[in-house]
């Protein structure tokens, strides 16, 4: 288990070493930001001064060791557009990233879970040809239109939601969060639920699969044999057995809720980390699109960490195959 862990640990640094050098990358071949700070009417004094401040003048692998120095310590310097410390940003922005992307994982499993072993289970009934036909239309349809769509059904038509906004927030030191207020749950359902809407039809697609693949096994025949009730072998075999693939790819799939919330947060006006990142691609600022890329990096990093880790406690086999080949 150790050796297990020291391994996936090497693997984790190594990655974001590569992703951070990307992003350093982005500092010396996105603009130039000397010119953002002073303009494009600098003097050259000004501009070798300004050069010299920010270590723009030092080797290329000094100045990438003191990035990730800083990188490592959370501090990306300064934004270009806004003149504030892009950890300060972030940090006002995560928050809101993380409740919305949480919000629109459960809404998936708890929908998705159902959905799959219902259509595996009820194959061929209306209601199951309902949900895969619902399900087609998830996985075909683009973000931006279906919170298009909800827009304008909910928000516009029937007005029973807000189309932008986050909200009313409680602030809890540094952290700020809109799910202890009506009116912060009133904002997050229809963002939540365009996020949701593809995880969600991915997840139900993957656990009917699974769980016609774990129906067809000896053991379930076996069961079967045995005289176990319907009920038992479904929920307490089958679906056991369905869900350890389904927790592997739910777990990366949270960290593509937070990482490509860009298109739900643009369209909703959510202030996340999306919508930061959009007004920094805007602008070309480079602190903020760096501090995003490795963020995203850390959090896929992290949760594919967990989820190996997870997937070695609930799988004895591999428990089996560690111990058989030490």
């Amino acid at each position: 288990m150790t050796a297990f862990v020291l391994r996936r640990l090497i693997q984790a640094v190594i990655v974001m070493i590569a992703v951070a050098f990307i992003a350093f990358l982005l500092f010396q071949y996105v603009g130039d930001p000397v010119v953002f700070l002073l303009g494009q009417d600098a003097k050259p004094d000004q501009i070798r001064e300004m050069r010299s401040a920010l270590g723009l003048d030092k080797p290329f692998f000094v100045q990438f060791w003191h990035f990730l120095v800083n990188a490592a310590q959370g501090e990306f310097g300064l934004s270009l557009r806004q003149g504030a410390k892009v950890s300060r940003l972030i940090g006002e922005r995560f928050p809101a990233t993380l409740e919305l992307a949480l919000v629109a994982a459960a809404l998936a499993l708890f929908v998705g879970i159902p959905m799959g072993v219902y259509t595996a289970l009820r194959r061929g009934t209306f209601m199951s040809q309902v949900f895969m036909t619902v399900s087609l239309l998830g996985v075909s349809l683009p973000t931006f239109l279906i919170g298009i769509l909800l827009i304008l059904v909910f928000a516009v038509t029937l007005g029973w939601f807000p189309s932008f906004g986050r909200g009313e927030t409680v602030q809890f030191g540094w952290w700020s969060s809109g799910l202890f207020k009506a009116d912060g749950w009133h904002h997050i359902v229809l963002p939540a639920v365009t996020l949701a809407i593809f995880q969600l039809t991915l997840i139900m697609r993957l656990v009917r699969a699974e769980m016609l693949e774990v129906l067809r096994t000896d053991y379930i025949k076996f069961a079967r044999a045995r005289g176990l009730s319907n009920r038992a072998i479904h929920f307490g075999h089958a679906l056991k057995n369905t869900l350890v693939p389904v927790m592997t790819i739910t777990g990366l799939q949270l960290g593509g809720l937070i990482a490509f919330a860009i298109i739900t947060e643009s369209v909703f006006q959510w202030p996340g980390m999306g919508l930061l990142f959009i007004q920094a691609v805007t602008f070309a600022d480079i602190p903020v699109m760096a501090a995003y890329l490795c963020l995203i990096a850390l959090i896929f990093v992290v949760i594919n960490l967990v989820v190996d880790l997870l997937y070695f406690v609930v799988d004895p086999r591999l428990r089996v195959g560690k111990a058989g080949g030490h």
